[in-house]
Parts: C-alpha cells; sequence; structure tokens
C-alpha cells in the first residue's frame, strides 16, 4: 500500500466507527501526525500527538513512570505501553498509538539494535504491543515505523469490524 492510502483508509475507518486516535510519538518524531494531516477533515478523528523523545518528557507528558524507564529502557514493550495509555488519556482519545525506537546511526547495542521499534496501540478493551527490526537508515526506520503504526492502527479496527 502507498502511504496516501493508509492514511486515508485509517481515517475511513475511524470516521466510519465514530473513533478518535491519540499518538505518542518519539523516534519518528511526528512523522506519523504528520501523515495523518496531510488528509484533508483528519481533526474529525485525529486528535494530536504528543512527540516525547527525552525521558523527561515521556514522564511528564505521558504519565510514563521513571521506573519503567529505569528498568527497560524508552524501546521496550512496557515504555510504549504506558506511553499508549498516557496519550489516550492527555488527549481524550478513543485509540492510543505509541512509538519509541532507535532509529540510529548510532546508540544501538547488541541487546537493542539500531532499528529496534516497539509499538503499543491502547484501547478502552485491550492493549498490544508489537516489536520490529527495521533495515536501513535513520530516514528509512523512521519512515518504516511511521507506516507499520498506521498499520497497526488499521489492523486493530479492521477486527473491530468482525
Amino acid at each position: 500500500m502507498s502511504e496516501t492510502q493508509l492514511e486515508t483508509l485509517i481515517g475511513d475507518k475511524l470516521r466510519e466507527r465514530g473513533l478518535r486516535l491519540g499518538l505518542a510519538e518519539s523516534c519518528t518524531g511526528g512523522l506519523v501526525g504528520h501523515r495523518l494531516t496531510n488528509v484533508a477533515g483528519s481533526s474529525t478523528y485525529y486528535m494530536g500527538s504528543v512527540t516525547a523523545y527525552a525521558y523527561e518528557a515521556k514522564v511528564r507528558l505521558l504519565g510514563v513512570s521513571w521506573t519503567t524507564l529505569e528498568q527497560h529502557g524508552a524501546v521496550s514493550a512496557e515504555t510504549v505501553t504506558e506511553m499508549a495509555l498516557g496519550c489516550r488519556r492527555a488527549l481524550a482519545a478513543d485509540i492510543g498509538i505509541a512509538i519509541s525506537g532507535i532509529a540510529g546511526p548510532g546508540g544501538g547495542t547488541l541487546e537493542k539494535p539500531v532499528g529496534l521499534v516497539w509499538m503499543a496501540l491502547s484501547a478502552a478493551d485491550e492493549v498490544w504491543t508489537r516489536k520490529f527490526n527495521f533495515d536501513g537508515d535513520r530516514l528509512a526506520v523512521k519512515e518504516q515505523a511511521a507506516e507499520a503504526a498506521l498499520a497497526l492502527g488499521i489492523e486493530y479496527l479492521e477486527k473491530l469490524a468482525q
């Protein structure tokens, strides 16, 4: 699917169900929000995003606990879960999607290599987490992560329709 198709598709599905989406973006730096707002009328379903790059921003703006960050790091299932819950609360959204990863070129370790991205989707009924390992340079990792975040939202919305 092309970028435009994913942005349009998630918007159509959110609008059909009367649901609102909020984002918590770290490694994507607002790229998912940028893509969503490229679609005319997205203000009817897109509440906004919190771009929380630093630990302090994750704690203050999204309610991520220092303990979670210290024990698991920013790029972990535990942290993105708290980010997704926090953005739902902060933005009064029905669905929250959070993204945190290591875009590179530096910052990777053996345990958490460059290209590692964790995502979480939080809704009233459940929380999903997903782990990805993307290839390429910094921009490629960010673009793949944004694409995967939109696809994750679509997957959840399609599950609701079943």
